[in-house]
């Protein structure tokens, strides 16, 4: 979810002048972490809207209301578990577990329009009606200043886009409700609605995150940092305008029949390059305010040689962003996910909620988890080598099965056993800030017992049998060889005698802002010029080389050319594969395979990894290349309809205007 906080959901809800019941969170969300609802005074006490918009306290907990029913969008809780509720997660191409949840079960033919395994339907639509009683109420209250009024009606509206966001994502059009909020004594038909288009609900959605960012301050102190900012909500008015100029949404085909009652085709025809200029002007906006930059880290030189490493001849020097010159590359994008650093001293979060979840899918059985979360090895071939070389270009001794034989340490504190393989050694940062593989060492620093345990600097064995593996559960094994560390810290121990340090889910970092206003600048014609007059952007070879390349370079990487940049096509794979590698295991995936139309041939292929059925003493065999199709989630398949989640059966019951998303009947 967008998650403002700690908090709990509400107990119920009636009408405008219908008693409620107010709900119990926590004010993290928009105030004081420090302040809680007192439970004797509030949880029982039934009152009426009226007296709610005569108390700021009240007011505010009544918007905390509104946002308690987004669901958490943390990955831990959602991407990797069994509680999903995004399909965002296990539902992308980067890894399989050996079980079906919420999160892949699309791809396996589980989800029907009686069994939709998730349906948010319901709750946005009550965020939405709260967020409209919010709107139409609020001046009612003379205990706000008009400093507070501003901040409240801002969340309202980003509150209200975002739930419209949140189906579109997920549903493509839906309906737009009017403004004003339904009485609770209204018949059913004056309140069902069909559909409105596509470009509709994004313009719905675009105004009310511009009016929201005219209302919201740029900065937030420490104990409100998880309320939604001025750049918060730029940034997703963005991302859906990015996503409406995506192929999916703007000139396809494959929804030439799907039309209202007024035969109004519910996606857009004909391809409008315009609007890749509106994307790319608002995150030229974002950029313009100076107050986000790349997350850093300084580099590391000591007298032991196990500072940062040195950069490969093909990465430039020059001091960042103009090259990976005095940074730390591993550092700066590990620390960014692993509780490092606390959320306000990274200038790349825009948008975040903290991240609680456990580890048991990705930590190795000795450490108490189960190893089951196994990314595949066409996500593991993407990344390249530590020159720049794509994996594929790599030679054969450095794609070889064999131990390198010798230990390395770098960043200090990133230690490398000498029994990794060559195809693991030898890769850019980002490989070792991401990827478990076989012989990886897990610090645990944190475990009490860890040197008589033997569970510091464990080096991890995923053969069959291996002590990585539980054995006694099939479900409790990697399918494929290879894991994700993206967001663990070398102190974490999820065993009896050991802690997890707190982490910080990042849900819009400045990252995706520069690759972003790259690929919108790639695909749009002549300029654009934004409806305020603010921003005009054109297909600027220069800018789009300058910041795709603070990417690059912040993950010590070769950076691209003004040649790269200036060839669409070129530059259309590049930036792909950097989101691709960038965004791993951030819940980016599933989305830009459907707004791309890449889903098709990327779900419809074979799943691959190593050999995890050889044993330790069949090195060799282990790492041979292996296609899985032995169990179920082994076996992807995607076909057009799964473009868009279905409409539960019990949504189109209530409202006869509705129709169901294409090939869902």
């Amino acid at each position: 979810m967008i998650k403002f906080g700690n908090y709990k959901r509400e107990f119920g809800f009636l009408g405008r002048i219908a008693a409620i019941t107010v709900i119990l969170v926590s004010s993290i969300m928009f105030g004081s972490c420090e302040k809680y609802l007192d439970i004797d005074k509030y949880v029982y006490d039934q009152t009426t809207l009226d007296s709610i918009f005569l108390s700021r306290s009240r007011t505010e907990e009544y918007i905390n209301g509104a946002a308690a029913l987004l669901p958490d969008e943390s990955i831990l809780m959602n991407g990797w578990g069994w509680s999903s509720t995004l399909p965002s997660g296990l539902g992308s191409d980067e890894a399989i577990v050996p079980f079906v949840t919420n999160g892949n079960a699309i791809l396996y033919d589980e989800v029907k329009e009686t069994n939709t395994w998730f349906n948010p339907w319901g709750d946005c639509y009550k965020g939405i009606r709260k967020a409209n009683i919010v709107l139409e109420n609020i001046s009612k209250n003379q205990e706000l200043t008009e400093m507070e009024m501003r901040d409240f009606k801002g969340r309202a509206y980003f509150l209200r886009a975002y739930f419209y966001f949140y189906l579109v994502r997920l549903y493509g059009p839906v309906v737009v409700l009017p403004d004003r909020p339904f009485d609770t004594d209204e018949d059913v038909a004056s309140v069902s609605f069909e559909r409105s288009t596509y470009d509709e609900c994004v313009e719905k959605i675009c105004a009310d995150f511009e009016e929201a960012a005219k209302l919201l301050p740029p900065s937030r102190i420490d104990a409100l940092q998880y309320i939604p900012t001025k750049g918060a909500a730029l940034a997703f008015k963005a991302r859906m305008q990015l996503y409406a100029a995506s192929p999916l949404f703007n000139g396809n085909s494959y929804y030439s029949d799907w039309k209202d009652s007024e035969g109004r085709n519910f996606i857009a025809q004909t391809e409008d390059k315009v609007k890749w200029g509106k994307a790319a002007a608002t995150f030229k906006r974002i950029i313009d305010m100076n107050k986000y930059a790349i997350h850093t880290v300084p580099k590391i030189v000591n007298e032991k040689g196990t500072g940062t490493l040195p950069l490969p001849e093909t990465v430039s020097d020059a001091n960042f962003p103009d090259g990976a010159g005095g940074i730390d590359p591993y550092k700066s994008y590990k620390t960014l996910f692993d509780g490092t650093y606390q959320p306000e001293l990274v200038k790349e979060y825009i948008y975040f909620s903290k991240n609680n979840g456990n580890y048991i899918l990705v930590t190795p059985s000795k450490l108490g988890g189960i190893s089951s979360f196994s990314v595949t090895l066409d996500m593991i071939d993407e990344y390249r080598m530590a020159d720049g070389r794509p994996f594929s270009e790599a030679t054969q001794a450095e794609k070889s099965w064999q131990a390198v034989g010798q230990d390395k340490t770098f960043s200090s504190d990133y230690l490398l056993s000498g029994n990794r393989a060559h195809r693991d050694d030898g890769r850019e940062p980002r490989f070792y800030a991401t990827i478990g593989f076989n012989a990886c060492i897990w610090p645990t620093t944190s475990h009490r017992d860890g040197l008589s345990a033997g569970t510091r600097n464990y080096v991890t064995d995923y053969y069959y049998g291996g002590s990585a593996s539980d054995m006694n559960n099939n479900d409790n094994r990697t399918r494929t060889g290879y894991t994700c560390r993206k967001y663990v810290h070398q102190d974490d121990c999820i065993f009896w005698n050991g802690v997890v340090k707190a982490k910080t889910y990042p849900i819009f970092r400045y990252a995706e802002v520069l690759l972003g206003y790259v690929e919108a600048m790639n695909e749009m014609e002549g300029s654009y010029t934004d409806e305020d007059g603010q921003v005009t952007v054109t297909r600027d070879v220069d800018q789009m080389v300058k910041y795709f390349n603070q990417i690059r370079y912040r993950a010590g990487q070769p950076g691209i050319t003004t040649a790269d940049a200036a060839d669409q096509s070129r530059m259309r794979e590049l930036i792909k594969h950097e989101r691709l590698i960038e965004f791993a295991f951030e819940s980016h995936r599933y989305w830009d395979l459907r707004r791309w139309k890449d889903a098709y041939d990327a779900y419809n292929k074979p799943i691959r990894g190593l050999d995890v059925s050889a044993r330790e003493s069949q090195r060799e065999q282990f790492y041979t290349e292996r296609i899985w199709n032995t169990e179920k989630t082994m076996k992807r398949m995607f076909s057009n309809k799964m473009y868009l989640w279905p409409l539960d059966r019990n949504v189109l019951r209530k409202n006869g205007k509705l129709v169901q998303n294409p090939g869902w009947n």
